[in-house]
């Protein structure tokens, strides 16, 4: 399947010059001139990665880069002309994936955005029944939408996943999930058991529950 990247830059120049050069490598690319229309493409499109620069006008590169990664691990190049480590150490603690510095080569920039999908896809998931587990990424996606998980609720179905076809009590659980030196009460296993199911609606029967005794991450053969 061709792969989408979206390019942000406010320099018409230098979309159109990454633009061209994506396209003869096989992507499909789409523009934005500024932050704001960049998240609204994000939010309508299917977007596989971002070409994000960061000085531009309404929301700039920063304020994109935190948007997107409240809600998604799309991969995000930020290519810019602040070059100092400071600014390079600032986006890597936003969530960015690879930083370049203008002025810039259009074809070591299409070799990192190859790279960086091979990267990705060499972090196949796990799959169980449709149930996909990145623990690289400590994402859970169902048929490949990601599941707005918290990081226990994310541990509780890792820890379920890793130990699949076994019973497991409450108190191992608790012990592996939560630490041994945690002093609450046996149904915090019970409450965030439900709220994963919750989330995991029609795969919430891989869940299965043991009467008396604790659960069991069970795939149908």
């Amino acid at each position: 399947m061709q792969k989408t990247i979206l390019i942000v830059d406010d320099e018409v120049r230098i979309r159109k010059l990454i633009a061209d050069f994506l396209v003869r490598e096989g992507y499909s690319t789409l523009e934005a001139d500024n932050g704001r229309v960049a998240l609204e493409f994000l939010a309508q499109e299917h977007i596989d990665l971002v070409i994000l620069d960061v000085m531009m006008p309404e929301h700039d590169g920063w304020t994109v880069c935190r948007e997107v990664r409240k809600k998604s691990n799309i991969p995000i190049i930020m290519l810019t002309a602040k070059g100092e480590e400071v600014d390079q150490l600032f986006a890597f603690e936003i969530g960015a994936d690879e930083y370049v510095t203008k002025p810039f080569s259009p074809k070591v920039l299409t070799a990192r955005v190859n790279a960086l999908f091979r990267r990705i896809e060499g972090e196949k998931a796990t799959e169980y029944n449709g149930l996909q587990i990145n623990t690289t990424a400590r994402q859970v996606s169902i048929d490949d939408q990601s599941l707005d998980l918290s990081p226990k609720e994310y541990d509780l179905i890792a820890y379920l996943t890793e130990n699949s076809g076994k019973a497991l009590s409450r108190q191992q659980i608790l012990n592996q999930v939560w630490s041994y030196d945690y002093f609450g009460d046996l149904r915090t296993v019970d409450t965030h058991i439900n709220r994963l199911r919750t989330k995991l609606g029609e795969k919430s029967t891989l869940v299965q529950t043991i009467r008396g005794y604790g659960y069991r991450f069970e795939v149908e053969k």
